[in-house]
């Protein structure tokens, strides 16, 4: 099977057995799909180039949806795509990490005080939930990641929900949603970082059901920064590795 990118590990690549046998938008919305986690959990290195020609026969699909598919991923901020250039997954920056986790922290505090004067007794009880299969999943990996899957399975994305405003859901679990979890991601393997997180997780969800809203926010703000101090460092730390640019 060919690479569908540039500089990318032979095992990493998507595979046609994730795609339904489908025509038409239906295995376009799949590509979609496919490439966009693949980006997110870092199958698809950072910078990497995008090969329209290997993707197009890999999945079998032809040029002008993959092309669509291509310009949602840019929608999505996760891709750039330069005239006579191409497009490619964006890089890691860490400029741009600071903006994000400066948007975060004040808008997800924002949530997550919201959230605790708003979520019922039946919604602290989905999100201990919740909270239960993260810890499975962390002793299964012996502590060595927290990757959270998209949606409600996503403790951030849960919070936000229960907030019960919808412009402040669009912001962040439409909008800047994917991008946020590219950034995520990278700190689900830093040592000591998933469980620390998952503490603070905990935390947060004490706050919301004591109604405290001062607090929870307060405390998602504190979770939010910790974490961008642990990305930054690790950019900070590829950076110096690979001075060209992380993903290059």
């Amino acid at each position: 099977m060919s690479l569908i990118v540039d500089n990318i590990r032979e095992e990493a690549a998507p595979t046609e057995a994730l795609l339904p046998a489908a025509t038409g938008s239906t295995r376009a919305d799949s590509v979609f799909d496919s490439l966009r986690t693949a980006i997110v959990q870092g199958e698809l290195a950072p910078g990497s180039k995008i090969n329209e020609p290997q993707l197009s026969k890999l999945y079998g699909i032809s040029r002008g949806p993959l092309r669509e598919a291509i310009r949602r991923l840019e929608g999505c901020k996760l891709v750039e795509i330069k005239a006579n250039v191409g497009a490619r997954v964006i890089e890691l920056d860490i400029q741009k990490a600071i903006e994000i986790y400066e948007i975060r922290e004040a808008l997800e505090g924002l949530a997550c005080g919201l959230a605790a004067e708003r979520a019922t007794s039946a919604d602290c009880v989905q999100l201990r939930a919740l909270l239960t299969r993260h810890e499975a999943q962390i002793e299964s990996e012996d502590g060595k990641r927290y990757y959270q899957k998209e949606g409600d399975l996503d403790f951030h994305y849960l919070i936000v929900s229960l907030s019960g405003n919808t412009r402040l859901f669009n912001l962040l679990c439409d909008e800047l949603y994917h991008l946020l979890r590219l950034y995520r991601v990278q700190t689900s393997s830093q040592p000591s970082r998933p469980a620390q997180a998952f503490k603070e997780h905990h935390r947060i969800v004490d706050a919301i059901e004591e109604r405290d809203a001062m607090l929870a926010e307060l405390l998602m703000r504190r979770h939010i920064a910790s974490a961008k101090a642990t990305l930054l460092a690790q950019l900070d730390h590829d950076s110096e590795l690979n001075p060209i640019g992380v993903g290059s």
